[in-house]
């Protein structure tokens, strides 16, 4: 892949990385033109909004800079990954949640590239907000959903149970909803996919204890599965505890094949396929 990447898979077809933190890293142009490497063609990147909002100034550098690396590359057609953007306020902010910032989100909503709403959400690990605090933003996150024809990206840690009645009680945004990096089990999966939701896989379905993750995986139908990096945390085996990037999104989908008993394109397709019909309504990519 190339010495300024680590051997990856080679998948057999495009996948997508559908949950990035590309301002969280150090060289996003550099990464972008990496994933487009390693076979990626879509990402999409979070933008917190009342954390680094750069990603909205930048992001048009940083394509501009990966497309400008693929080129001195001269390896095959010089394309660079499709990026949409994901904005919202997480679980952990949801103190900062306010008219301004539901303001914020109705504007960015507006905005060519701008996707989805998240990740949004309960994460009842942490508690760096008031889980009331959480819950409320949660529930005007989803009202801004379904009223804006959005999809949503959800965030849940120790709090399903409470996320999937929410979900349930205000009911699915007509445009989706994904769980972003799922770490439950199959039981769990099924109820979340019993109302309709994405189901999306991480680093963590590669780890060696994840047995039951993987039998999530083997339960959720190609249709309805994401696989993602959540760059730049959980990256995949074999390069658990370095700085993640969406090219080893490809790490995940071979895992995530495997489980299935599908092959890697199989699998790259589809996420490729469900990435673009969650996160590019507006255009394809």
């Amino acid at each position: 892949m190339g010495a300024d990447l680590p051997d990856l898979p080679d998948l057999g077809a495009l996948t997508a990385d559908s949950h990035a933190h590309l301002d969280m890293l150090e060289d996003p142009a550099g990464a972008l033109a990496r994933a487009a490497r390693a076979g990626v063609g879509l990402v999409a990147t979070v933008v917190d909004l009342t954390e680094d909002l750069r990603t909205f100034a930048e992001l048009d550098e940083w394509l501009a800079q990966a497309q400008g690396i693929r080129e001195q590359e001269g390896s095959g057609p010089p394309f660079v990954p499709d990026v949409r953007v994901v904005v919202g306020v997480h679980p952990h902010n949801a103190h900062a949640f306010s008219s301004d910032v539901e303001k914020r989100m109705r504007e960015a909503a507006a905005l060519p590239g701008v996707a989805a709403f998240g990740e949004l959400g309960l994460d009842y690990h942490y508690d760096y907000s008031p889980r009331v605090e959480q819950r409320a933003a949660f529930e005007r996150h989803l009202a801004l959903a379904h009223e804006l024809s959005m999809p949503v990206v959800v965030h849940l840690r120790e709090a399903h149970d409470d996320g999937y009645a929410m979900i349930r009680d205000m009911g699915v945004p007509p445009a989706g909803c994904v769980i972003h990096c799922f770490t439950e089990d199959a039981v769990t999966a099924e109820r979340f996919l019993g109302l309709g939701c994405w189901i999306s896989f991480a680093g963590p379905v590669t780890f060696k204890k994840s047995a039951a993750l993987r039998e999530a995986v083997a339960a959720t139908p190609l249709d309805r599965m994401l696989v993602e990096t959540d760059s730049p945390f959980l990256a995949p085996e074999p390069l658990r505890g370095s700085k993640n990037e969406p090219a080893y999104v490809t790490l995940t989908t071979a895992a995530v094949a495997a489980a299935k008993g599908l092959t890697a394109a199989q699998v790259a397709s589809a996420a490729l396929d469900n990435a673009r019909a969650v996160f590019c309504r507006g255009g394809s990519a």
